[in-house]
């Protein structure tokens, strides 16, 4: 409990230094989290069970050699890539608005240091110096959720695409029956 509240604290701590649009970039990262958090428990937990009853669907089928059929499949791959890639779109906005919302904040935080400037002249070296620093705080935590979103976002792509393969090398294009002809 005590951690929680040290943490708390030290976060609130941290917003007041930078300004409300950490608030912002703190939702944001939270929204980023909950959403590749999501995708990664879709692709190891929830998708594994759906492949394979797509796969003995699939299977079922007593025709997986004519047009049709092919027709069929390109479909059930495309639902597939859907399904895979569904909040990747997302997370990357997210990603993106990161530095942006950090930028945001600079230009915030360096009005307050101009205004400083008008109200008390160039006299004040040491309160030009805290507010550049509390102006930068921003671009430091946008950048920093953007990078590690980059590398989770990069990850769950390239899941999501090896899945699709798996998937599309599993929905074979022949019959099985003797005598079948492979297409």
């Amino acid at each position: 409990m005590n951690f929680f509240l040290s943490t708390s604290y030290a976060l609130q701590d941290f917003i007041g230094l930078g300004g409300p649009v950490l608030w912002v970039i703190f939702a944001a990262c939270l929204l980023l989290w909950l959403l590749i958090l999501e995708r990664a428990w879709f692709v190891r937990v929830t998708w594994p069970a759906r492949a394979r009853l797509r796969v003995a669907q699939w299977h079922q089928r007593q025709d997986r050699t004519s047009w049709r059929a092919k027709k069929i499949r390109e479909a059930t791959v495309s639902e597939v890539h859907m399904e895979l890639h569904a909040m990747l779109p997302l997370i990357n906005m997210l990603v993106a608005l990161c530095p942006l919302l950090g930028l945001l904040g600079t230009v915030v935080g360096m009005i307050g240091v101009f205004e400083v400037i008008a109200v008390s002249g160039n006299d004040d070296a040491q309160a030009m110096a805290r507010g550049v620093y509390r102006a930068t705080i921003p671009t430091m935590a946008g950048l920093v959720v953007a990078l590690t979103g980059i590398y989770f976002t990069v990850r769950l792509r390239r899941l999501a695409d090896r899945e699709t393969s798996r998937l599309m090398g599993s929905l074979t294009l022949h019959d099985n029956t003797p005598g079948g002809t492979p297409s």
